[in-house]
């Protein structure tokens, strides 16, 4: 079925006294989107220099894809908030083992906030969506499938979103006549480089700096890894190895469109891993699965290849669900590395939101009480 419609996107900068926004989106990032969700359109624009561009999208025909069954069909109920003062949601499909709600609502109870972080889960966009209409609504962390669909809907992107070109994270602010905006970022980067930054030394931080890094794996996150590991930790050459190099050229030809792919290569035999200078500093964010294709098996050998160099460095493994005690976790130690647990990046992506959304200082977060419940989680069996 296809529908007629047109929606606005307002393209401005404005004041505020939390991260500072950017001009929400430039018209090729517009098409990149909406490419990506196979909609057809005429994009024009309106309104005089100075003055904020209305880009009014019509003749918008969209199809939605099919719901896996009827039950997916109807989103849930919107939760019962009457006895909460404000309220945040994590909105996205298989979250029932997310950790999130265990971090915020410590951080709201500590500060003695009426506030709560709930679950919904959907894949229904235009329900999350009406959520963050309501009122008492403060904030949302957004995953699969949301996490690029929800762009078109938001009015300003801060520059880490922009550039990763992937939203984890809605909070509010307001335009200068006073309209409630719904802005969009990315802490999954800024939980990435605190991860690293807050288990390493100041030395072994300022030894990254103009040294390769690498990123295992070729999914969402590894776009956040390459932010993080050029513009916060000053890597030079980062190695990018993976199972599938598709997957890989598509993160290269993404960053290098956002302006930070200078220096991705691609690793695609041992040999090749062998004759490179070793890498100071590794995100890993793969699956804890055995490698079991010829493909899977020279990506694992190029990573103990990586991992073998005589200078050692600190890798951040980023799967701990269900278990932290990886294979990638075990190579590294074995060979003499640092490892941080991604359990790390959770927490402090997850500060970075609330920071955001409270706007205050993370020095004013219960920071270490969240550490002790997260573990406590973590440590508990799972089926």
């Amino acid at each position: 079925m296809q529908e007629q419609t047109s929606i606005l996107l307002p393209i401005y900068s404005l004041p505020t006294d939390g991260p500072v926004p950017i001009p929400i989106l430039d018209i090729q990032f517009i098409l990149e989107v909406v490419h990506s969700l196979g909609v057809k359109f005429i994009i024009y624009t309106t309104g005089t220099p100075g003055s904020p561009l209305d880009f009014k999208q019509k003749h918008l025909a969209m199809s939605q894809p099919q719901p896996h069954n009827e039950a997916q069909a109807v989103p849930p109920p919107a939760p019962s908030i009457a006895h909460l003062d404000k309220v945040s949601y994590l909105f996205g499909y298989g979250i029932a083992h997310s950790l999130s709600p265990h971090l915020h609502n410590t951080v709201y109870s500590a500060l003695k906030l009426n506030y709560q972080y709930l679950l919904y889960e959907s894949r229904n966009l235009e329900a999350c969506l009406a959520l963050a209409r309501e009122p008492k609504f403060y904030g949302a962390a957004v995953t699969m499938p949301h996490k690029v669909a929800i762009i078109p809907h938001l009015d300003v992107l801060t520059p880490e979103g922009e550039a990763i070109g992937a939203i984890n994270t809605i909070f509010l602010r307001s335009a200068p006549d006073g309209t409630r905006l719904l802005c969009g970022t990315n802490t999954d980067c800024i939980g990435i480089r605190e991860a690293i930054l807050q288990n390493v030394s100041k030395e072994d931080a300022k030894n990254m700096e103009g040294k390769p890094g690498m990123i295992i794996g070729g999914g969402g996150t590894s776009r956040a890894a390459v932010y993080a590991l050029k513009h916060f930790l000053g890597c030079s050459d980062i190695y990018l190895v993976n199972r599938d190099k598709s997957e890989v050229d598509q993160v290269i030809a993404e960053c290098n469109s956002k302006g930070f792919g200078d220096g991705l290569r691609y690793i695609s035999s041992v040999a090749e891993a062998e004759e490179l200078e070793g890498p100071k500093v590794i995100v890993s964010a793969i699956p804890d699965f055995a490698p079991t294709s010829e493909s899977e098996w020279t990506a694992r050998k190029i990573i103990e290849a990586m991992l073998g160099k005589k200078e050692k460095g600190a890798i951040l493994e980023m799967c701990y669900h269900p278990s932290p005690n990886t294979a990638i976790d075990a190579l590294a130690r074995n060979a003499g590395w640092k490892v941080i647990g991604g359990v790390e990046a959770m927490i402090w992506q997850g500060l970075e939101q609330d920071k955001v959304w409270l706007r205050r200082k993370i020095s004013t977060l219960p920071v270490e009480r969240v550490k002790e419940v997260i573990a406590a989680e973590v440590s508990k069996p799972h089926l």
